[in-house]
């Protein structure tokens, strides 16, 4: 009897879509006690939110594969794959998630693995088709599975241990839009005096402690934070 995986792709290249539908055909290809069924791609936060809730109501899902890039809500309240990773944990706990992202920063693999735990990490320059194909194996029967420079990073056991939480990706996002820190408040559930210590630590990550905010904020793009 086949075993049937339910998957759905968070992904905004649709070169990169296919490539995981190709590679999802290739393992089921190969073993035939298997079968993939495609639940739906989504290309920004608010249309992987909508899926999102809408197989929380049925079935669930087996398998999400979350680009870590994908564009922000229109509302501004998902920054990126990482929040939609964190609200998937919280709204389908048994779904298996695989990341990808470009950046293949230390601090940000670090920082994802700490806020998504996910059941496979790819960084996209690692990713062929037989890489993939492996991914999916794994995580399916033994998860996890990291791709090589994943791998390098966590090797490396980074010496920080500071994560960025959704209140500072917040801050960071909402400055980057042009918002002041006196109005910040408004929209974070922090005080003035709680923000400006987070932005002080976060300036200490980045290294950019005596710099404008502007150096802040382009720090944080570099590494892939907004």
């Amino acid at each position: 009897m086949k075993k049937i995986y339910t998957f759905l792709i968070i992904e905004d290249h649709p070169l990169i879509s296919s490539s995981y539908q190709d590679a999802l055909h290739a393992v089921q290809s190969k073993n035939e006690n298997l079968s993939f069924e495609k639940i739906g791609i989504a290309k920004n936060c608010d249309e992987a939110f909508n899926a999102i809730k809408e197989v929380a109501r049925s079935k669930g899902v087996d398998i999400i594969f979350l680009d870590i890039q994908i564009p922000s809500s229109s509302d501004g309240k998902i920054i990126s794959g990482e929040d939609l990773g964190v609200l998937i944990r919280k709204i389908l706990p048994k779904s298996k998630i695989i990341v990808s992202t470009m950046f293949n920063d230390n601090y940000r693999i670090y920082n994802i693995m700490n806020t998504i735990d996910p059941d496979g990490f790819l960084v996209k320059n690692d990713l062929d088709p037989d890489v993939l194909a492996e991914a999916i194996e794994k995580i399916i029967e033994t998860p996890p599975f990291y791709s090589a420079t994943v791998m390098q990073s966590i090797r490396r056991k980074m010496a920080t241990r500071d994560v960025i939480d959704e209140n500072d990706r917040k801050m960071l996002y909402e400055l980057s839009r042009g918002a002041k820190m006196k109005d910040l408040p408004g929209v974070i559930p922090l005080s003035l005096a709680a923000l400006e210590k987070r932005k002080r630590h976060l300036k200490e990550i980045f290294n950019v402690e005596k710099m404008e905010d502007r150096f802040l904020i382009l720090a944080a793009k570099e590494k892939g934070f907004i």
